[in-house]
C-alpha cells in the first residue's frame, strides 16, 4: 500500500480534515511506518528523533483507534495514556491531541506538576478518553484517588530515554501495576540503549519496530558552523550575531540554569528581548516564556538542554550552542530543533579553548568536520591556555542530563542530579504474556 498521502493510511474523514487544516499532506517517514502499525493494534517500539513528526505518528492513530469504538453512556473512562518526561512535552502531546481531534467527540486533558492540581481534579471528574502526563503528577491524582487508570486501552511511553536519564523508572513501574494487562504499548525512544531495551522486553508485546533517522545522524537540512570565541567574550559575540544578523527567532543552549539566567540578563542590558527556561522556574514561568518566544515576544530563549526537552516550534531557524553539551549526543538533540519538517535552519556553536575537545567528540560522533569561521573582532586571543571543563556527576552515557555542575563559560557552578536506570523486572501480569523486543518484527516498506 502506498504511504505517500494521509488519504491512503487508513484515517477517518474528520482526522484527515484537522491534517488538512494544519497544511499537511504527506506524511513523514515515522509517520507513514507507524500510523498503519498502530491501527493494526500492534505493539511498536519506536526509534525517532527530535523534528521527525514522531507525536502525530502515534497520536493520529490513537484519536483514530479511540473514536472507532462506541462512546460511553455517562462518566467516560480513561482509555488511552500517554506518559511523558517533561511538562513541556506534555503540553506539546495535549495540543497535538486537540488539533487532530477537534473534530471528533473525544476528550482529552493534560496534567503535570507545578501547577495547582485542583482544576485537573474538576477535569477528570468531568470525564476524559485520553490523559497525557508525567509521572509525578499522575501518581499524586492515583494516591488522590481522582483518577481510575483500570481500563486503559493504549499506553504511550513518549522519549523513554529521557524518562530512564531523569530516573523516572520507580514512577513508572506503580503506574504499570495499575494498568490492565491486555492493552496496546507504544514506545517511543530517540537511542536504543541496554537499558531501553531490556524495559521493552518486560512491557511490549511480539512489538514491531519502526524506526528512522540513524542515531546521531544530524539533518541534512541544517548548516552547521563553528564560530571560534574567547571565552569572555561569548556574549557579547552572541548580542553581535542578533543584532548584526538581524535573527528574529534565536533558541541558545547553555549548559547550566545559572548560566542561561545571566545570558538571559546580558542579551536584554543588549536590547534583546529574552528570556530564560530551565527546572527553576515555575511551570507558568516557562509556559510564558515559550508562548511569548513563540508568538515573537521574545526574540531569545535561553534554555538548558531539560528544559528544552520536548519543545516543539515551527520553523525555528536559529539554534546557537552557547556553550557545547558535555554530552556529545545532547548536540543531535539541540541542533535537530531546526531545519525540521524540510525547512531549513542554522545551527551556531559559540567555541572556547575549553571545548575543543568537546568539539573534537562531537565531530567523531557525527563523523564530519564542522566548518569554522572567525568573527572580524572577536579573534580567540592565542595566548589563553584551556581551563577544564567539569564531566556531569554520573559519568558520560549517552543522552543524560547534563549536571548544571558543570563549568560555564559565562555563569557561576549550580548543581545537577544523576540519572536513574531502567530495570528489567516486568509490572505485574505481564512477566508471561510479553514477548521479547530483541526480535522485533520489521515493518514490510
Amino acid at each position: 500500500m502506498s504511504t505517500d498521502t494521509f488519504d491512503s493510511l487508513g484515517l477517518s474523514a474528520e482526522i484527515l480534515r484537522a491534517v488538512a487544516d494544519r497544511g499537511y499532506t504527506k506524511p513523514t517517514p515515522i509517520q507513514a511506518q507507524a500510523i498503519p502499525v498502530v491501527l493494526e493494534g500492534h505493539d511498536i517500539m519506536g526509534g525517532a528523533q527530535t523534528g521527525t513528526g514522531k507525536t502525530a505518528g502515534f497520536t493520529l492513530p490513537l484519536l483514530e483507534r479511540l473514536s472507532g469504538k462506541k462512546l460511553y453512556r455517562g462518566q467516560r473512562p480513561v482509555r488511552a495514556l500517554i506518559l511523558t518526561p517533561t511538562r513541556e512535552l506534555a503540553a506539546q502531546v495535549g495540543e497535538s491531541i486537540d488539533t487532530y481531534g477537534k473534530h471528533l467527540h473525544l476528550k482529552s486533558t493534560v496534567i503535570f506538576g507545578g501547577v495547582s492540581i485542583n482544576p485537573q481534579i474538576m477535569k477528570l471528574k468531568k470525564g476524559v478518553d485520553i490523559v497525557v502526563s508525567t509521572p509525578g503528577r499522575l501518581l499524586d491524582h492515583v494516591n488522590q484517588k481522582t483518577i481510575d487508570l483500570s481500563q486503559v486501552e493504549i499506553l504511550v511511553l513518549d522519549e523513554a530515554d529521557r524518562m530512564l536519564d531523569m530516573g523516572f523508572i520507580h514512577d513508572v513501574r506503580k503506574i504499570l501495576k495499575l494498568l490492565p494487562s491486555k492493552r496496546q504499548n507504544l514506545l517511543f525512544s530517540a537511542t536504543f540503549s541496554n537499558e531501553i531495551k531490556k524495559f521493552a522486553d518486560s512491557l511490549l508485546n511480539s512489538p514491531v519496530l519502526v524506526e528512522v533517522a540513524r542515531r546521531n545522524t544530524a539533518s541534512e537540512q541544517v548548516e552547521q558552523l563553528i564560530h571560534p570565541v574567547d571565552r569572555v567574550n561569548k556574549s557579547k559575540l552572541l548580542s553581535h550575531l542578533i543584532i548584526s544578523e538581524r535573527w528574529k527567532q534565536v533558541l541558545v543552549f547553555t549548559r547550566t540554569k545559572h548560566g542561561a539566567n545571566r545570558l538571559s540578563q546580558h542579551l536584554e542590558k543588549d536590547g534583546i528581548t529574552s528570556a530564560a527556561i530551565h527546572g527553576n522556574k515555575s511551570q507558568n514561568a516557562r509556559t510564558q516564556a515559550l508562548a511569548n518566544f513563540k508568538n515573537g515576544n521574545v526574540r531569545v530563549l535561553v534554555a538548558t538542554d531539560i528544559a528544552a526537552r520536548g519543545l516543539d516550534i515551527d520553523q525555528l531557524p536559529h539554534v546557537v550552542n552557547f556553550e557545547l553539551p558535555s554530552v556529545p549526543e545532547d548536540y543531535v538533540h539541540r541542533i535537530g530543533r531546526t531545519g525540521r519538517a524540510g525547512c531549513e535552519g542554522e545551527a551556531m556553536s559559540l567555541v572556547c579553548i575549553d571545548e575543543h575537545k568537546l568539539l573534537k567528540d562531537i565531530e567523531r560522533l557525527i563523523k564530519r568536520k564542522l566548518p569554522q569561521k572567525v568573527i572580524p573582532g572577536f579573534e580567540p586571543n592565542p595566548s589563553i591556555k584551556a581551563e577544564p571543563i567539569q564531566k556531569r556527576r554520573g559519568g558520560g552515557r549517552p543522552g543524560g542530563k547534563p549536571s548544571d555542575s558543570s563549568k560555564s563559560s559565562y555563569p557561576k557552578k549550580g548543581s545537577g542530579s544523576r540519572g536513574k536506570n531502567f530495570s528489567s523486572k516486568p509490572g505485574k501480569g505481564q512477566s508471561n504474556r510479553r514477548g521479547s523486543s530483541q526480535g522485533f518484527r520489521r515493518r514490510a516498506k
